[in-house]
């Protein structure tokens, strides 16, 4: 984590000069400020859940049910918690790094990561209200075997991935 934060940290150093050489700094950590706010409470959720997750969930759970071990199983339990998982990446993400940290494998993270951005039940209404029910529908078919295929492919190419 110590590379991403400081490669942020440089961008946002470089843009937080550039806006003060405009005269618009201050508008801009205005907006960092209230978009802190705003998100804020949703990290912190996210981030308490993950760790919960990561505690709650005996081991051996998370290996017999989530591991490369699990297989084609724990690639479709993934694939389907994936698409019913709520919320944003900030929601997501660390509950995978929760699963991660618990002893998931990378196979079925990889699913889950895929089915929630393929899937999502939670943008199935907004979809289909925009595109209307047949787009949304070619769409998930079209995209219906790529959650467990990137899992697959995941388990055989990268096993020991963090291990």
């Amino acid at each position: 984590m110590l590379v991403p934060t400081l490669i942020m940290g440089a961008l946002a150093l470089v843009l937080l000069v550039l806006a003060w050489q405009q005269g618009r700094h201050w508008e801009g950590l205005r907006a960092s400020g209230e978009l802190t706010v705003s998100v804020l409470p949703l990290l912190v959720m996210a981030f308490l859940v993950a760790g919960l997750v990561q505690v709650l969930m005996p081991e051996t759970i998370i290996r017999n049910w989530l591991s490369d071990e699990a297989g084609l199983r724990g690639i479709g339990i993934a694939s389907i918690a994936g698409a019913l998982c709520p919320g944003g990446p900030f929601v997501s993400l660390p509950i995978v790094a929760g699963l991660f940290r618990g002893g998931a494998g990378v196979g079925p993270l990889v699913a889950f990561l895929t089915a929630w951005s393929l899937w999502s039940i939670n943008r199935l209404p907004m979809e289909i209200g925009i595109l209307g029910w047949r787009l949304t529908a070619i769409r998930l078919v079209c995209t219906l075997l790529f959650p467990p295929l990137a899992g697959m492919i995941a388990m055989v190419l990268f096993r020991d991935f963090g291990r």
